[in-house]
């Protein structure tokens, strides 16, 4: 049995949805901080669109952001730099489907370089990855929240301040309970 003394030991997360809503809160170390999840709210059986955040252990991949605004997240995770080019395809009748792409791509994809903030930090989620099953869901991101906290497409969202704090402070997953 996992107790809290070792999310803490182990650097994972725990995110609580508030009464099946897209508010939550990511509890890490000693803090409890405001965030919001899928429009939809959680869901174990997650499908492509379904606008829901999955249940279960995600681990923190990777770490993309937009170097031509901020500076590199300080983070024990792999940091890349985002360009122009960059996306993710959720094309569930593509090869690529769940994956990071180049453009231009001839697939379905979302657009990871976006006028507003909230790719300017991704933490890739490990979500549907290894392997990859199709149609049960793409691109679950650890990103900013928009000013009013918006519910999201079934990422996880926090503020600017609060997810660079996760991350200096070394976080490698989320554990998201139904």
């Amino acid at each position: 049995m996992t107790t809290d003394q070792d999310y803490e030991k182990n650097k994972i997360a725990k995110l609580e949805v508030i009464s099946c809503s897209s508010s939550a809160i990511l509890h890490f170390s000693d803090r409890h901080l405001p965030a919001v999840i899928g429009r939809n709210s959680s869901r174990a059986a997650k499908v492509e669109g379904d606008g829901c955040t999955p249940v279960g252990f995600l681990p923190l991949r990777r770490i993309l952001y937009r170097s031509d605004r901020l500076t590199p997240p300080r983070s024990s995770i792999p940091c890349q730099v985002l360009t122009e080019h960059d996306a993710w395809c959720d094309d569930i009748t593509h090869e690529d489907y769940n994956h990071q792409i180049r453009l231009p791509h001839p697939a379905r994809h979302e657009k990871l370089w976006l006028e507003e903030n909230v790719y300017d930090i991704i933490g890739v989620l490990g979500y549907n990855d290894d392997p990859v099953r199709i149609g049960r869901g793409s691109a679950i991101f650890l990103h900013v929240a928009t000013s009013n906290m918006e519910p999201t497409a079934g990422c996880i969202a926090l503020s600017l301040n609060d997810l660079c704090w996760v991350l200096e402070q070394g976080l490698e997953g989320i554990l998201i309970s139904n």
